[in-house]
């Protein structure tokens, strides 16, 4: 009897909710009719289709969004792995666009196009410009596999343009950033995202390191937003090996479970693990890292993840448009569910910001989990759910500001600039010099001439090291700043004639700007970090983009932490990190 009112009650409910879907939706489509004969004016039924399922989304979560037909192919580019085009890495410097480096394999390599050359006319189109923008760029260089397309390249010190005609192909987009060996021991694997190709290209990079002596593996996903569910559940198998648990899924309104087991034995179930994350590491990432921490296979390292834990699922309509509908949660191996609250929208999309005020960026005792959100790992240790996952080692992020200076060359692109203009003239000197990366990673140096060298290219180019005294800009900002105050202290044009303090205080406020200046600066070791930068860029032109990082790490303190760690096997002990025998 129990049982039959129970059912009852649910025949009720589902019919009531069928009613009320229905009644709206002959509202809708009521509402269109309504448009179509009676406004006095034609209507867009395309946009207002649109606008409609964009505001009826927002509505229900912060991941389930519209997808115009228009854009599904762009979308979906990154999961896929691949788009077509002619294969080049390029930016645009000076209205110019110039190749970073041709995509290995490609057929602009294939033809012979190089790193540094100068695209100055595609097919009939001048390529120098203002015309010149990313997007006209794609527009022009992208077009469908076996298509032809034609441009004129300015290098080095040719006097006359080089013509290629480039046949159009599959272009892969990598998920593996960089990989290279920390010491003779450890390798260090940089994951962009999850896509199609994720395994392949993973455990590629996984054999060229192991050939090179790896047994241990710094794993960084910091930056990482996610991408397919089953590159993840592949990952979390490179790991754990066969038949383990990755993650599942629940729908809330069906009461619907997907187990998802891990299908393989990996490449790297044995061997330290280091895992990096940080708040921008989301979605398949926080499976990954949330997995091993549950199995106590690794250790964690940065700072909480963003807490992205819901299931979209991507429906076609009519027009070919799509929306990608959120479907179900992720739980993690111990029953965590990695989605954060998202009941305020609004502040949903300012949550990195909120953690940063709160200070939990930057102390680790900032961050607060209530009991009812405790949960146990493999080996009993204790991990909190409630959106994200907290690493086991906090690294808080570096708040030192840049250098104005630093951030003018920057933004200008000069560094890449000045590495490219160099190249040009030097770079065979250089390749004999330092053959390999090894080489020149160990015996390059950015000498006090190429500084020097540096410096004049950026004052040539309007930039130097020092603080700008532009009347208006400091205006604006003390107007800005004493808006309350001027209008107490001048409520009329009488104050204004008879009261000199306005010129006093906005000395004092240019005073206070240039001495914030000099702090910075001396706060900021400017010289080290166009060093860092130079050298960086100077590898990745000259030899394989995938070690050149190698440099750059070398002031990272979430990298630099996790090479102690995997130097101190007291720490994977103290945390009853297992091997794969402990985990059958």
């Amino acid at each position: 009897m129990l049982l039959a009112g129970c059912l009852c009650c649910f025949v009720a409910v589902s019919a009531q909710g069928n009613r009320t879907y229905e009644t709206n939706a002959q509202k809708l489509n009521r509402l269109l009719q309504y448009i179509r004969y009676y406004y006095v004016d034609s209507a867009d039924f395309e946009k207002l289709a649109d606008k409609a399922i964009v505001e009826m989304l927002k509505q229900l979560d912060p991941h389930s969004v519209y997808v115009p037909k228009k854009e599904v192919r762009r979308m979906n580019e990154p999961l896929e792995g691949n788009f077509d085009g002619i294969g080049v890495q390029f930016q645009i410097m000076k209205d110019t666009i110039v190749v970073v480096e041709p995509i290995k394999g490609g057929p602009s390599e294939r033809v012979g196009i190089r790193a540094g050359d100068k695209i100055i006319r595609i097919d009939d189109s001048v390529a120098v410009g203002k015309i010149c923008t990313n997007a006209w760029v794609f527009k022009k260089l992208r077009g469908k596999k076996g298509t032809k397309v034609s441009v004129d390249i300015r290098r080095g010190r040719e006097t006359e343009p080089l013509h290629f005609t480039i046949t159009r192909d599959k272009i892969p987009i990598h998920c593996v950033e960089s990989y290279f060996m920390v010491d003779k021991e450890t390798g260090y694997i940089q994951l962009e995202r999850f896509a199609q190709q994720t395994l392949s290209e993973f455990r590629q990079a996984l054999e060229e390191l192991k050939a090179q002596g790896m047994k241990n593996l710094i794993f960084d996903l910091r930056d990482n937003t996610g991408g397919y569910l089953q590159a993840a559940i592949d990952m979390v198998g490179e790991f754990m090996g066969k038949d383990m648990l990755a993650v599942y899924t629940q729908n809330n309104q069906t009461g619907n479970r997907m187990n998802y087991q891990t299908q393989h034995r990996g490449d790297f179930v044995e061997g330290r693990l280091v895992i990096l994350i940080n708040e921008y590491s989301a979605s398949a990432s926080e499976i990954v890292s949330g997995a091993v921490q549950d199995y106590d296979r690794g250790i964690i390292i940065g700072r909480r993840s963003f807490g992205k834990g819901l299931v979209q699922q991507q429906m076609p309509l009519p027009d070919s448009a799509q929306v990608r509908l959120t479907t179900s949660r992720y739980y993690i191996p111990s029953g965590r569910c990695i989605q954060k609250s998202y009941e305020d929208i609004e502040n949903y999309s300012r949550d990195v910001i909120n953690r940063y005020n709160r200070g939990e960026l930057t102390h680790a005792d900032s961050i607060h989990f209530p009991d009812s959100l405790k949960y146990k790992t493999m080996g009993g240790r204790t991990v909190y759910g409630g959106g994200g996952v907290m690493p086991d080692i906090f690294i808080p992020m570096d708040t030192g500001r840049v250098s104005d200076y630093y951030y003018k060359l920057y933004r200008r692109n000069l560094f890449n600039q000045f590495v490219m203009k160099y190249l040009e003239s030097h770079k065979s000197e250089m390749l004999a010099a330092y053959p390999d990366f090894d080489t020149f990673y160990q015996r390059f140096k950015v000498d006090d001439a190429m500084l020097g060298e540096f410096y004049d290219y950026a004052r040539s180019e309007g930039v130097t090291d020092s603080m700008e005294f532009k009347f208006k800009n400091y205006l604006n900002g003390f107007s800005a700043k004493y808006k309350d105050t001027l209008d107490k202290m001048f409520p009329d044009m009488r104050s204004v004639k008879e009261n000199h303090a306005m010129e006093q205080l906005f000395a004092a406020y240019v005073e206070e700007q240039f001495s914030e200046y000099s702090k910075r600066k001396a706060e900021f070791d400017t010289e080290n970090y166009i060093v860092r930068q130079l050298r960086t860029l100077f590898a990745r032109n000259l030899y394989d983009t995938h070690a050149s990082a190698k440099i750059w790490m070398e002031k990272d303190d979430t990298y630099l932490e996790a090479v102690r760690v995997m130097h101190t096997p007291s720490v994977f002990r103290k945390m009853g990190i297992h091997d794969a025998e402990d985990r059958k």
